[in-house]
């Protein structure tokens, strides 16, 4: 049987303010996976900006949800302890770092703006995340639910 975590610290009601939050960063960085394979695909500058902008609204709101990520590892010693939250916020570290550079990345002229280094850190991005959050799902779930499983 698994451990019982403490509820979240950081919360609006009953709900975890970071797993709301760390569900716009990984949609917005998958979103912009899809746009940058539009923009190989045509070459139309729209499917770059479009790119720009969503990486950039992923990493603002990634920034919120660390914070209620680190409030909440702070304030539980058993959360801190949980092999699956280190699991998550190394995942996430990395996948964040990643998304900056493509960020970067992405703000350079040209078709080279997206083929093949914005393309293949953006793939990086998504399989990091998604790896990452399903570790930081777990941990949620023991949180939330109690392990009533």
């Amino acid at each position: 049987m698994a451990t019982t975590l403490p509820p979240p610290t950081a919360r609006i009601g009953r709900h975890p303010l970071h797993a709301a939050l760390a569900q716009f960063p990984f949609v917005c960085f998958t979103a912009a996976l899809v746009t940058d394979i539009a923009y190989m695909n045509t070459a139309s500058m729209q499917w770059e900006t479009m790119s720009v902008w969503l990486i950039t609204g992923g990493l603002v709101v990634a920034a919120f949800a660390v914070l209620a990520g680190i409030v909440d590892a702070f304030a539980s010693r058993g959360m801190r302890r949980a092999r699956s939250g280190w699991l998550h916020a190394i995942g996430t570290i990395v996948a964040l770092v990643l998304a900056i550079v493509n960020a970067f990345v992405h703000s350079r002229d040209g078709y080279t703006s997206v083929v093949p280094t914005g393309l293949t850190l953006s793939i990086l991005v998504v399989a990091i995340l998604a790896i990452s959050n399903w570790w930081g799902a777990e941990l949620s779930a023991r949180q939330t639910v109690g392990d009533r499983r």
